[in-house]
């Protein structure tokens, strides 16, 4: 393969004097330009600690790819941290990134003609928005995820940030002091690295290395591993290799690699978030994959790691344990994933996983003869409140059932307020609705107010159900991404305070016990609401978004 296969077309011959004028303007030689450029997309910020350390990865990065033999050339994206702006207004604008950062790439790519791209990926947006774009464009690429962040350490307990944000709720009912609350907030994160626990960030990060979108192992050392850095140089060689190799996304995202992806979710018990981020993926990809698939895969897939927020552990420690490698090797044994998937390296995921080595007297990747739970922590619910479906994430320590009143509120920021003035009451089904892709728009996380319902105490006894998403920080029995939203005039639109609701995970079922006929009355008298955002990037947003069981991705209307 033509290594330049791309790049000839900017930088060779008489006609592209002017270009190769203006790369040189910066420091480019006539050598550089005869090898293949690889894009190096970055995606650091200074505004969190998820993305924080990236200049130095991707400096690292950049190296490896002229040792290798390309000419590496980065430029940046955007980013939105989760964990700062959740429970405000800004959360509106997480989602909305997914697809920004995913288009910014491919505009660079496309533009610049880069042979190949690398992209280095923190907060959890950034990593499926980067396998989005590698879907679209079918580029030689990979994706190194920066790592989590070490545990903090309060009272002698290892902390994340689900602490910090369950502080608050304890703090409003009176259960700790405000300087109590103080202290853990000052050592909850303790440096750079995306949150600690199989929340969001690293669930993706454990999906892009089951999928074959990152290298095994790579992904999971930690943010500030001293063995970061020569990770992020061998990033090189990977790249250089795919072209060499021939070796493009489509042939590595193949149905089998999803359902390899899914098999780690439920594994984990990661977050819920990463049913909308595969289905976009996957709708990139062109590969055929349904809501109702994640609950299949679920179902034939055992519960191994013990991780946070259910569980005892944080993401750094699966990665001493044995990490991915040691995770895949466990289900490739029990058959509960497709051993042939291709991965960027070129060998295959079977292949990968032989190389694990467990560490002794590991207690977070449960052996498979005694799994945490028979089956994965994914459930998909379905019934007259959603008839496309929505997610709940099922540790093993949640009820099974629930029925109770609807206290129903327009906003988080309403639902917050009844939370922490004391307004909930054991067995309500707190129901929070127009925050869905469309509606929010943006699909705002509920960790603000599912922490401060688990903070409250009421964690055990009340459940939660909206059309917006959970951060992987969430647990208790929480269902998101109800669809259709209330905003397409979905059945959560007609629910009204004092309607029973009943959850029913054994069969899969979410339901408000009134009739159909009922609920088509009161969407008689539904008007949608008029868009909270008329003009800018969340109007075009909001005009272009589809349903969260399709993946809230934006195409073109047809």
């Amino acid at each position: 393969m033509d290594l330049k296969h791309r790049s000839r077309g900017i930088t060779d011959g008489r006609d592209r004097a002017p270009a190769r004028s203006m790369f040189k303007a910066i420091g480019f030689t006539d050598a550089d330009l005869r090898k293949p450029l690889i894009g190096v997309a970055n995606t650091w910020i200074e505004t969190m600690p998820c993305n924080f350390h990236l200049r130095r990865l991707s400096a690292k990065v950049k190296e490896g790819i002229r040792a290798a033999g390309g000419t590496p050339m980065e430029f940046n994206t955007i980013a939105i941290s989760d964990g700062e702006t959740m429970g405000t207004e800004g959360m509106r604008a997480s989602l909305v990134s997914r697809e920004l950062i995913a288009d910014s790439i491919e505009l660079v790519c496309r533009g610049q003609m880069f042979d190949a791209v690398v992209c280095v990926v923190g907060c959890d947006k950034t990593i499926p928005a980067a396998a989005m774009a590698l879907a679209r464009m079918d580029l030689p690429g990979l994706i190194l995820y920066g790592g989590t962040i070490a545990a903090g350490s309060y009272r002698g307990k290892d902390v994340t940030i689900q602490d910090v944000f369950e502080a608050v709720g304890a703090n409003a009912a009176g259960k700790i002091s405000d300087q109590e609350l103080h202290d853990l907030e000052n050592v909850a994160c303790p440096g750079a690295g995306a949150c600690g626990g199989q929340y969001t960030a690293n669930t993706m990060s454990t999906v892009m290395e089951m999928i074959g979108l990152s290298p095994m192992g790579f992904n999971s050392v930690p943010a500030m591993d001293a063995k970061k850095d020569q990770i992020a140089f061998d990033c090189g060689k990977v790249a250089l290799n795919l072209l060499q190799e021939g070796i493009r996304p489509r042939e590595i995202l193949t149905r089998d690699a999803f359902e390899n992806a899914i098999a780690s979710v439920a594994a984990t018990g990661g977050s819920t978030n990463a049913v909308l981020h595969l289905l976009a993926i996957a709708r990139e990809a062109d590969v055929d994959l349904q809501i109702d698939d994640f609950q299949k895969v679920s179902e034939r897939t055992p519960l191994l790691a013990d991780l946070k927020p259910s569980g005892r552990f944080v993401a750094a420690d699966m990665h001493h344990a044995g990490g991915v490698r040691l995770l895949a090797r466990r289900l490739l044994h029990g058959n509960h994933i497709h051993p042939g998937a291709k991965t960027v390296t070129g060998r295959s995921l079977g292949a990968e996983s032989e190389s694990a080595i467990e560490s002794p007297g590991q207690e977070v990747i449960a052996p498979l003869q005694r799994p945490l739970k028979q089956t994965g922590g994914l459930v998909v619910l379905k019934g007259n409140l959603a008839p496309e479906g929505c997610v709940a994430k099922i540790s093993g320590h949640e009820r099974l059932e629930h029925r109770g009143p609807a206290r129903v509120f327009e906003s988080e920021e309403d639902a917050m307020t009844a939370v922490t003035n004391k307004k909930i009451q054991s067995r309500d089904v707190v129901v929070i609705r127009n925050e869905g892709p469309k509606g929010g728009p943006g699909m705002r996380e509920m960790l603000s107010v599912t922490g401060a319902i688990v903070g409250e105490g009421l964690g055990s006894s009340v459940a939660l159900l909206t059309d917006g998403r959970f951060s992987g920080a969430t647990h208790g029995l929480m269902a998101g991404h109800v669809s259709p939203e209330a905003a397409l005039g979905g059945p959560i639109a007609a629910v009204r305070d004092g309607d029973i609701i009943r959850f029913d995970v054994k069969r899969r079922l979410l339901e408000v016990e009134i009739s159909d006929e009922v609920i088509r009355q009161r969407m008689k008298e539904w008007n949608a609401p008029q868009p909270r955002y008329p003009t800018g990037v969340f109007a075009k947003y909001a005009a272009l978004v589809s349903s969260a069981s399709q993946g809230a991705i934006t195409r073109p209307p047809k």
